[in-house]
């Protein structure tokens, strides 16, 4: 038994013997070396002995950089539902402002608790037919898109990852519950994977 093509290395003329029924494991190519560059090591899972599997094969990670963008990002909105609440106090003496802002800080705050655990929860593998992408702790997600029903690949990015230097890759598909938005990829790293998306799904005929 041999393995399956690799998505990363579609050229591939030496493929590699596995055991008998076992699950063909990619080469580690030089895409992978940059889509790996500068990011998480090692993806974060439930302690829950119910949690959704791995699997086998290689994943890759964001970037850390998206952390520090999310806490930027929610700092931001702390500072300001603070600024108006103060604002409304002890200008207007509006004393019921503390309620809905003292919710919202409390929320605010339990996302940047949770931030670093969710940051690294984040991953997707390509394998020989689809890319796998999983993200959450409390809630997980383990999504499979089929490289032949991609219609769209798109790199965004705000001001304030362009700072950082990364971006996001979006998947669009027929259907829309089964669309991707991979978060926190650097911008070389979007840029291969784009290029290397696009490259498999022609050659499944897609209409990319």
């Amino acid at each position: 038994m041999t393995n399956s093509p690799d998505p990363t290395s579609p050229a591939s003329d030496s493929p590699t013997t596995t055991e008998a029924g076992a699950d063909p494991a990619p080469a580690h190519t030089g895409a992978d070396e940059v889509m790996d560059a500068g990011t998480f090591r090692r993806i974060v899972e439930p302690r829950s002995a119910n949690r959704l599997p791995l699997g086998d094969g290689t994943w890759h990670q964001v970037s850390p950089k998206y952390l520090v963008v999310q806490f930027i990002s929610n700092g931001v909105v702390l500072a300001l539902i603070l600024a108006v609440a103060l604002v409304l106090f002890f200008a207007l003496d509006q004393a019921w402002v503390w309620i809905p802002a003292g919710i919202a800080l409390v929320v605010i705050g339990l996302t940047l608790a949770v931030l670093p655990r969710q940051a690294r929860s984040i991953g997707y593998q390509l394998r020989a037919d689809d890319l796998v992408f999983r993200r959450g702790i409390l809630w997980q997600r383990m999504v499979a898109v089929p490289y032949g029903r991609m219609q769209l690949v798109d790199i965004t990015h705000g001001p304030l990852d362009r700072g950082f230097g990364i971006a996001q890759l979006k998947l669009v598909t027929a259907a829309a519950s089964t669309g991707v938005t991979i978060p926190g990829l650097s911008q070389t790293a979007a840029e291969r994977l784009r290029d290397t998306l696009i490259d498999v799904a022609e050659t499944r005929r897609t209409g990319l």
